[in-house]
């Protein structure tokens, strides 16, 4: 019993070391952000870490983010900062998909998850956003020149609580709901193998 215990142990901590290496190597693959000046980019990191909360519970995609930005510390330009602010975020996203998928392993609770991640997600980066990144993009850019950025896609901002409202909050909500689909569509194919790790042969997955 303690040799198999031991045994899923290791398997789990192997995936979740693999998913953590590919979440890092996704977050070199940025994409501009619609709507939005040059500087904010996005990227589909957070899609391992979905996959490892869903196959080994919220905490799993919680430690994948956090080993993510922990690697992206030694190559980061804002002194740790911006990684402070993507795990955060990332975190409440897997962290309350992959709590809710535990409590009921199907395709419709995994559909509520991620659209519940989502909606959390959203509301930390508008959070994360107000508190952290935008007053260290003030540090390179002045305020009226930030706001300006945005009133060229959208001319109705006029303020840091607009930015969030109207581009930190959407985009990230939408984000979360892209990653999401995703998942959707890969995750019963990957889940026999996942799963594999963690009960020591092939299992089922009903997404």
């Amino acid at each position: 019993m303690n040799q198999r215990r031991n045994g899923s142990s290791t398997g789990i901590m192997t995936a979740t070391a693999v998913l953590s290496a590919v979440s890092f190597v996704l977050a070199f693959f940025e994409f501009p952000v619609p709507l939005s000046p040059s500087f904010a980019r996005m990227d589909l990191s957070d899609f391992p870490a979905l996959i490892g909360a869903f196959a080994f519970g919220p905490m799993a995609g919680v430690m994948i983010e956090l080993i993510k930005n922990l690697l992206q510390v030694f190559s980061s330009s804002t002194g740790g900062i911006g990684e402070l602010a993507n795990f955060l975020i990332g975190a409440s996203y897997v962290s309350t998909a992959g709590w809710i998928y535990q409590r009921n392993r199907s395709k419709k609770t995994a559909w509520i998850a991620g659209i519940a991640g989502s909606i959390v997600m959203g509301f930390v980066a508008a959070l994360a956003n107000y508190y952290i990144l935008l007053p260290l993009f003030e540090q390179f850019l002045p305020v009226d020149r930030l706001i300006a950025s945005f009133m060229e896609f959208m001319p109705f901002i006029q303020t840091k609580a607009d930015i969030v409202l109207f581009n930190a909050l959407p985009f990230n909500l939408l984000k979360g709901l892209i990653i999401s689909a995703f998942t959707m569509l890969v995750y019963k194919r990957l889940s026999p193998l996942l799963k594999g790790t963690k009960t020591g042969g092939a299992a089922h997955a009903r997404v």
